[in-house]
Formats: C-alpha cells, structure tokens, sequence
C-alpha cells in the first residue's frame, strides 16, 4: 500500500498542474500513468453489481509501451489489498472464483509495468457485492422402512427386501441458482445417475437387481451453478438372515495385554438383527473349541485366557435362532516383566566434544520390547553410588524415546572423575514395565602427558664427583592430544642408599610455555653434576605439583642412576638401575662377541 502511494505522488510531480492523479467514477475508471499505457476492465464487476461463482476477468490497454505484468487485487475496505493474481503475458485474462472470499461488499483493481518498469495508473471498480448462497436441504427421505428414522447409525432404517427390489429416494432444496443432485453409498452396485441439471426431478427409482444385505449410508449432495454444494447422509440396513457382528474390542484396542482378564465390547457396532427378531445373546469360545459361552444381548464383558497368543471365535444368535457368521479376532496375553540387558557407552573423558552415545539391551519373550514406551534417564554423580545422582539432585530425561540416544552436554572438562549415571525403563508391548538398577560410567581426563621412555638416556654412567665433569641427560615428552598450556617439568636426585625419610632434591625446574605441546611432542636436555662419590638416583618429573588433571598420573615419572667414583675404588650399592660391576661385565660380553664377528 506505502508503495502504490509513492507512485502516485510521484505521478503527480510529473503530471501538468491541474491534472488529477486518479479518476474517480461509479463505475470503472482508469488513466494513462506515468507508462504511457492506459489499463481497462473489459469484463469484470462494475459498481453495484451482485456476483456468484466463477467470473472471468478481462483487461485491455492503450496507449504507448508494452505492458509486462498485470496485478489484480481485491480489498473488502476493511484490511489491505490482497493480490489475486500477477498476469505476465497476454491476453490479460484471469478466471477468478469468487467462492474464495466471504460475502460481503467488495473492491477490485489492477495495476501493471511496461518493458521501462514504469508503473501504470490504478484502475478501480467501484463496490460490488459478492452474494453466494449455499444450498440448503429441506427433505431426504426412503420410503417403506420397516423400522428405524435413519437419521443416525443408531437409529438405522431398516429394511426386509430381496436382492431385486426397489428404493425409492425423495429429496427437496432451496437455493436461488439451484443445479443438480447426486446420491452415493447405495446398496447394490454403481450409483444413481445425477438428478438434473437438465431435468430435476427431485426423486430417484433405484433398483439394480443385485441388493445384499448389510448397512449404507447413502449420501445426498445437492450442487448450485455458483460451485457451492452441501450434503446430507441418511443410515439405513437390509437383513435377510441372522445377526451380524463387527470385529470385538479385545482389552480396549491393545494387542497385548498384561492381564488374563479380557474385556470385550464393540460387537453390537454392525447393526445386530436388524429388521428380523432382534439380538437374543452373543457367543465366543476359543478357535476349534467345541462350547459357545455367551456374552449376553450387550456383547459386553469380561473374560479369562491363558498366557500367550490367543485366537478367539465370536458370532450373534437371534431371538428365533438364526446364527450369524464367525468373526475371528486374536490377542496376546503377558503378564512377565522383560529381562534387562547390559549398557553400551561411549568411552566418556575431559576431551570429548560433542554428545556421547548410550544404549542399553532388553529383551522380551512374550509380546516383545515396545521401544515407543521405553526411555532412559541419566545424571551425574560424585561417588559412582547411590539411587539419585548427587550432582544433579534427580534423574533427568534423555529426551527420546527408546533404549538408545546420546548425552550431551556443553563442556565434559567440567565433568572430570564424576560419574555418568544411567538407568533405562523397559516396557513390553503388554505394558509390563521394569527400570534398571543405576549403573555409573566414570569421566576420566582426556589429556596424558608421559615420557618417552625410550628417549630418556645418560650420554654416561659413571664419572668422577665435581664440577668438572657432566652427566648429559636426553628426553623427550609427549601429550596424548594437543595441549595448549604451560607444563612445568623437574630434574631431581637423591642418594641412592637414602632412607625413607630422605626428600629428593630438585635439581632444576623447566617451563614449557604455553603452545609447546600443541604438536604433542617436546625434546629436553638435562645436565647434572654429580655431588659426591657413590650411586645417585635420578628421576625427570611432568607437573610435579599436579596442577594438570591428567588420565595416568603414574607415568609423569621417569628413574635414572648415575655413579661418582674416585680414583680408589668406591663401593657402591643397589639401586634402580644395573650395578657397575655388571655394566662391566656387560661390557666384555659386547667385546667377545664383537671380536668373534670381526674373525
């Protein structure tokens, strides 16, 4: 709407002073716009004209240009303008139904664009009225019922005919442009032809020689030129023979059932006896038995099966004896809970992203699992015991249905060394119902930042105490992932023959700076002096204040042993590494068997 009324002030700075920018008409009215091309109704509603149904709409232009697109709009005055459609081509022609909108007074108008995207001026209708009437039906009868109204499936009409005889239908309707009838859902077979438009007569004489029994619903539907139509259902049976029966509701619709005691109902739904003696009881008894237990008129109750898959047998009996035919129906008794299975979970730590996926196996002799009515609940919890989650305070639902779905959460690294607790609700198919006992799968770190143990090496087992000579150490450590923070790393030592209350000392400590390990992998060289003579336990240590939460916090230790020896023999003591005296006997094993490779 805001830009139809740009255009037209625009329009009006380019039309010569004086000149209205739209002319108003009782009728139709219409300009040439800033186009150059004049736009008409040619047919269409004009002022004060009632319309119905269907209506063909057309336009033509004048003037100079070439008009690409013609809208067609319609307002009731009381909201905007709404687009019937946009025409790209000519002729411009548009077959409008006026069913699609609301009695009522009504506006038209059109508007378009030539090959210079100028806009054309607005052609208007002045108010018309939209005037469809529906039909209304005043009468639908059949005559010669025996019992019954018809008007309802429980007040059915009734009717004792053979299989060639003859219905006669009546009906009545008011409408000002009334066209036709049809009637449909007849006994026999095909249906009427349709009751005008040439000739009505408000009647039809059906009889096409084949009539069963059982029960229509013959349906009238009454049709006028405007398109709109209404419809009316009348409910009537034929009945030759003995009672007939609908398929029984066996324990309210469910296939299984956890209870040995059935219900039964619904058997009365196909109309009973209809026009003979009437309903005398209802049987059943189980499929190839030889005994009919009743029911009773009311084909309602309750009866007693054995576990498992059962077939039942059920038939209606009338007054005088007639037995109608067998209608078979089957259900499944289970009254056992299911048997519950194991869990599959993925393997939970600090470093994943995303959810972790869960599952959980049950099984079920009888009626089967019904994934539909299962659900898993999970939580969190500090110690890996109890019935209710301690971090979360109570279960919470996974979300889905099913023994299987997925936890996620926003961060694990927030969740290291709790415990994911789960428990699964299993139910069968016959509504039997069990729910696990918690079960608790710990979240361990994802980082391990360990050494390389081959790389860790002395350039030298043994050298003299001072300052004058160094032990070269060579190492290496590697982080299982990525790691993007600082690692502080020692070099320490100790007396090997030192008793247990004899700290290690640390040599020198490292930083790592952050980023160092985001290729995983960092080699370090160490230099040690050793202090005095005798054996000295040496040992290299990642984060040794645990500031890193880590998966194995056993491997950030690594042992080494070095000796101090003076000129005179010293004697030394066990330790964690060889001892000299079999270093040396190593050594001229190494020698022999050298020697004999070069002979």
């Amino acid at each position: 709407m805001r830009r139809i009324l740009l255009f037209a002030v625009l329009f009006g700075l380019l039309l010569p002073v004086g000149q209205p920018l739209i002319l108003l008409e009782d009728e139709v009215s219409s300009f040439t716009g800033v186009s150059g091309i004049a736009v008409e109704i040619s047919n269409g509603p004009i002022a004060g004209e009632a319309i119905t149904g269907s209506n063909s709409l057309a336009f033509t232009t004048s003037g100079t240009g070439t008009l690409v697109n013609l809208s067609i709009e319609i307002s009731d005055n009381n909201s905007d303008w709404v687009n019937l459609v946009t025409l790209t081509s000519s002729p411009w022609v548009y077959v409008w139904n006026s069913n699609s909108q609301d009695n009522g007074t009504w506006y038209m108008r059109a508007y378009g664009y030539d090959s210079e995207d100028n806009m054309t001026a607005i052609v208007e209708s002045g108010a018309f009225t939209i005037a469809n009437q529906i039909p209304v039906i005043t009468s639908f009868a059949l005559a010669s019922a025996i019992t019954g109204s018809g008007t309802s499936p429980t007040d059915r009409a009734w009717f004792n005919l053979s299989a060639n005889s003859t219905l006669e239908f009546t009906w009545s309707a008011s409408d000002d442009d009334l066209a036709y009838a049809t009637l449909a859902n007849v006994p026999g077979s095909g249906s009427p032809a349709s009751d005008g438009p040439t000739t009505i007569s408000h009647s039809w004489t059906w009889s096409p020689g084949d009539f069963g029994e059982g029960t229509w619903n013959p349906r009238l539907t009454v049709y006028d030129d405007s398109g709109l139509y209404v419809s009316s259902t009348m409910y009537i049976g034929i009945d030759r023979s003995g009672p007939s029966i609908a398929t029984p509701n066996l324990a309210n619709g469910v296939t299984w059932s956890d209870s040995t005691s059935v219900t039964i109902s619904g058997l009365t739904a196909a109309g009973g006896d209809g026009g003979g003696s009437g309903i005398d009881r209802y049987e059943w008894r189980l499929s190839g038995g030889e005994n009919w237990s009743s029911l009773g008129a009311s084909g309602t109750g309750a009866i007693t099966l054995p576990e498992g898959q059962q077939n039942l047998e059920f038939r209606g009996v009338d007054i005088i004896g007639n037995i109608g035919s067998i209608v078979n129906a089957s259900i499944g008794i289970d009254t056992t809970n299911p048997s519950l299975g194991t869990w599959t979970v993925d393997e939970l730590n600090t470093s994943r992203i995303g959810s972790a996926s869960i599952s959980f196996s049950a099984s079920d002799l009888g009626s089967g699992i019904d994934l539909s009515a299962c659900n898993i609940q999970y939580g969190f919890d500090s110690n890996g015991a109890g019935n209710v989650p301690d971090v979360t305070n109570s279960w919470l639902d996974l979300g889905t249905t099913g023994l299987s779905g997925a936890v996620g959460i926003a961060s694990w690294t927030t969740k290291s060394h709790q415990y994911l607790a789960l428990r699964a609700t299993v139910v069968d198919a016959a509504g039997n119902s069990l729910t696990s006992n918690p079960a608790f799968f710990q979240v361990l770190p994802g980082l391990d930042i360990s050494w390389v143990v081959s790389s860790v090496e002395l350039d030298r087992l043994v050298l003299r105490p001072g300052n004058d000579q160094l032990v070269w150490i060579n190492s290496t450590i590697r982080s299982n992932e990525a790691y993007p923070g600082s690692v502080t790393i020692e070099l320490q030592s100790a007396p090997a023959d030192r008793t247990a209350d004899v700290a290690w000392t640390t040599m020198e400590t490292r930083t790592l700076q952050g980023g160092s390990l985001l290729d995983s992998e960092e080699d370090l060289l160490w230099n040690y002096t050793v202090a005095s003579p005798g054996q000295w336990d040496l040992r290299v240590v990642i984060d040794p204040n645990n500031i890193i939460d880590e998966r194995d916090e056993g491997n950030n230790h690594h042992y080494l042993v070095v000796t101090g020896v003076s000129e005179q023999y010293v004697s030394v003591v066990p330790s964690f590494a060889p001892s000299l005296l079999a270093v040396v006997i190593v050594g001229f094993f190494i020698a022999f068997f050298m020697r004999r490779e070069r002979e």
